[in-house]
Formats: structure tokens, C-alpha cells, sequence
């Protein structure tokens, strides 16, 4: 039992607890005496019940930052069917936005992205080369673009530049439908 003490008009009284407190609506009258107390599905402002309104599976109940995910996966199976030998030798990842290290002076503009080159032997037998990765930076795309459409757009924009910067080819090149990023 817990033991508390409870003011109530200016007096100390000691309060006996055995079971945690719901929140319940009594009802007096002769039509609702006969039913029992009810739970309230309102909080005390009026508000409904707190917590996800959409359910699991539905497009709706991921996040912002998996809904990127999803671009980042959709802009790179965008490029597989023509680069496909290439693009296993390359992982790509999302970041919130780029380390301190990256940001050398004010002057420069924030980078979208970055490549990351892979070791090709490995100097430990024991240990696998690490592949080259593309890290594309999510806060800076989101805060350039207006709609998801638009996100999308640039997120594959992002991604031919930064592979074809990886192969040494043109964008164009890479996709012949490279729009040439920001507009």
C-alpha cells in the first residue's frame, strides 16, 4: 500500500492508495444510475485519445526520415537497370546533415552530398575491402525544395551527380534524364 498525504480545505489527511487512479465520468439521474461508471475517451480539454491515428502498413505512418529513405532507394534503382555491374561496388547512406569537419568556411555552400572512397585492396586479409560510399545529406535537400515531388526530383539529381562524379563520367551521361540539380 502507499501511504500519502493529501490536503483537501487547508487540513493534512492520510490517504490510504491500493490501486492506481482512472479517469472516470459518473453520471447521476435515473437513466444513467443503473449503469455503472464509464471511461472517459476525452481529456479534460475536450481533446481525443493521444497516440497514432493511422495505422501500421499504411503509407502515412512513416516518418519524414523514411520517407527519404525511400526516395534515396527509388532515385538508385532509378540508375540499376543501366549501372548495375557499377553501383555493387558502391553503398549509399543518409545522414541529417553534414559533420562539422565537412563545413570548412561560410563562404562555400552546404553540400548535398558526398563520396567516400572505398578501399579497393585491403591491407588485412582477415577483413573485407570497404566499399565506396555516397552519404546524402537529408536536412539540406528537405530545406530546398517545397513539395515531395520536388525532393524527389532533387534527391536523383543529387545521386547522378555524386555516381558520376564516383565513375569520372558526365551526369549526363550517367542519365540522360539529369535535369542538372537545383533549377
Amino acid at each position: 500500500m502507499v501511504r500519502d498525504r493529501v490536503v483537501l480545505s487547508g487540513s493534512a489527511v492520510p490517504v490510504t492508495r491500493t490501486a492506481a487512479i482512472r479517469s472516470v465520468a459518473v453520471h447521476s439521474g435515473e437513466n444513467k444510475a443503473a449503469q455503472g461508471p464509464r471511461i472517459r475517451r476525452r481529456d479534460r480539454h475536450g481533446r481525443g485519445v493521444r497516440g497514432r491515428l493511422v495505422p501500421p502498413g499504411v503509407p502515412l505512418y512513416r516518418t519524414r526520415s523514411q520517407q527519404f529513405d525511400d526516395m534515396v532507394l527509388d532515385a538508385v534503382a532509378r540508375l540499376e537497370s543501366r549501372w548495375e555491374a557499377e553501383l555493387t561496388g558502391v553503398e549509399f547512406a543518409v545522414q541529417e546533415v553534414p559533420e562539422a569537419d565537412e563545413l570548412v568556411d561560410d563562404s562555400s555552400p552546404l553540400p548535398l552530398a558526398r563520396t567516400v572512397p572505398g578501399s579497393q585492396e585491403p591491407a588485412d586479409p582477415g577483413r573485407p575491402a570497404d566499399p565506396a560510399r555516397i552519404v546524402v545529406y537529408r536536412r539540406p535537400l528537405m530545406a530546398r525544395t517545397e513539395n515531395d515531388a520536388e525532393l524527389s526530383d532533387l534527391v536523383f539529381d543529387v545521386i547522378v551527380e555524386e555516381f558520376a562524379e564516383f565513375l569520372g563520367l558526365d551526369p549526363d551521361s550517367v542519365d540522360p534524364g539529369y535535369r542538372g540539380g537545383l533549377d
